[in-house]
């Protein structure tokens, strides 16, 4: 497999089996998936069908049972583990359903965490901090701990420290899932905003609202790719 102009992903004949009672479940079955750069991908499809498995794949955490990725020009799956994290922590920002913050950290602390983990100078990490806080609307809250913000004040922490280190791809796990239909509106017309700025990002969702935003959609059923489109 070779890379193709301005490709940050490539997927091929992905498999992902999970051991279950001295047998195995296939949660993915031999998947191609490609994403260009600056695109903003919606995986779309049942529960069960696949896609946190296939966002996890791509993303470098979880690895295939058979198959390859080709992730910003390496073959990820090719590195060892200690290469994958490097990679994944200074090119890649992975978001979660359940914000996944560190509730004894203060909301520009859980910023700071993945410069502070990549080697980021102190001062120049709370600056940084501070710039994507005031970037996602909580300029005002830098100093508050998860426990006392909401919902979307929380996810749109977890999308600044996201965005810590600049990454060139951000993944995206039902990011509105925990969230009211306002806030989740919010969080989508941020998405939009990075993607109108250059970022890449493959969110995987239930929500209409955010399959609805993205300009290309990926549906699947049943651990297969099952239809792929770009909105007109």
């Amino acid at each position: 497999m070779t890379d193709e102009p301005g490709r940050v992903i490539e997927a091929r004949g992905i498999i992902k089996e999970y051991p279950y009672q001295g047998d195995a479940v296939r949660a993915l079955r031999g998947v191609d998936v490609d994403v260009s750069a600056g695109e903003m991908v919606a995986v779309v499809g049942p529960s069960g069908c696949g896609k946190s498995s296939l966002l996890n794949v791509l993303a470098g955490i979880d690895p295939p049972t058979r198959g390859t990725v080709r992730l910003l020009g390496d073959d990820l799956y090719g590195l060892d583990e200690g290469a994958r994290s490097r990679l994944r922590l200074r090119r890649v920002g992975f978001i979660f359903q359940r914000f996944h913050l560190l509730a004894v950290l203060s909301a520009a602390e859980n910023v700071e965490l993945p410069m502070a983990e990549a080697g980021v100078p102190k001062r120049e990490r709370r600056d940084r901090a501070r710039e994507l806080l005031d970037y996602v609307g909580l300029g005002h809250r830098t100093a508050h701990r998860p426990p006392h913000l909401s919902g979307g004040e929380q996810q749109r922490v977890a999308i600044a420290r996201a965005l810590a280190n600049r990454p060139e791809v951000i993944f995206a796990d039902e990011p509105t899932g925990e969230l009211d239909r306002r806030t989740g509106a919010e969080i989508i017309d941020l998405f939009a905003r990075l993607n109108r700025q250059g970022t890449t990002l493959v969110v995987v969702t239930h929500d209409a609202k955010v399959a609805e935003s993205a300009p290309r959609v990926v549906e699947m059923a049943d651990g297969l790719v099952v239809g792929s489109g770009v909105r007109p």
